[in-house]
């Protein structure tokens, strides 16, 4: 190799390593990778929830779960806000039964193009099921739908704020 190349491709690697050193995240998500559940990156199979654009209907849409509380404590709903992602808005509503969340429904997620609501499609229950388990908004990034996952955490954050739920 003569100089002149071998100049070229250290100045190259040193870019790609410059970028790579600048790349930043959203602190306290982090990435599941594909193929870690057996639903992240496929498309649903049929009879599957439609994404929720808009506000739920009354009744619980199949393979949802019931909201679920202790006799005798009384649920509040709280919506978040509206946060705006590249791709389109996320907002979460949540229902809580003293300190727990016991149901967490995506109000909007984005939906203006088919890629959009194939990815609203299967990210919606991930991060529905993530915030459920985790029990506040330090939920896991949904390969291949970052930008959903971090509106939904901020949505979902601001909905525990307002319900008065530490973190």
């Amino acid at each position: 190799m003569n100089r002149t190349r071998l100049a070229a491709v250290i100045i190259a690697t040193l870019g790609v390593l410059a970028l790579l050193a600048s790349f930043h995240t959203t602190p306290g998500t982090t990435t599941r990778a594909a193929g870690a559940s057996g639903r992240v990156g496929v498309t649903p199979a049929a009879g599957a929830a439609p994404p929720q654009s808009t506000t739920p209907p009354a009744t619980a849409s199949p393979g949802s779960q019931p909201p679920s509380s202790a006799p005798g404590t009384a649920q509040r709903t709280v919506d978040g806000d509206t946060v705006s992602t590249q791709y389109g808005d996320v907002q979460v509503r949540i229902v809580v039964s003293g300190s727990r969340i016991v149901d967490v429904q995506a109000l909007t997620l984005p939906s203006d193009r088919s890629r959009s609501v194939r990815i609203s499609d299967y990210a919606g229950p991930e991060l529905r099921q993530e915030a459920l388990q985790a029990q506040s908004a330090n939920i896991d990034t949904v390969s291949g739908a970052t930008y959903t996952s971090d509106g939904y955490a901020q949505s979902l954050q601001s909905a525990l704020d307002r319900a008065g739920l530490k973190a």
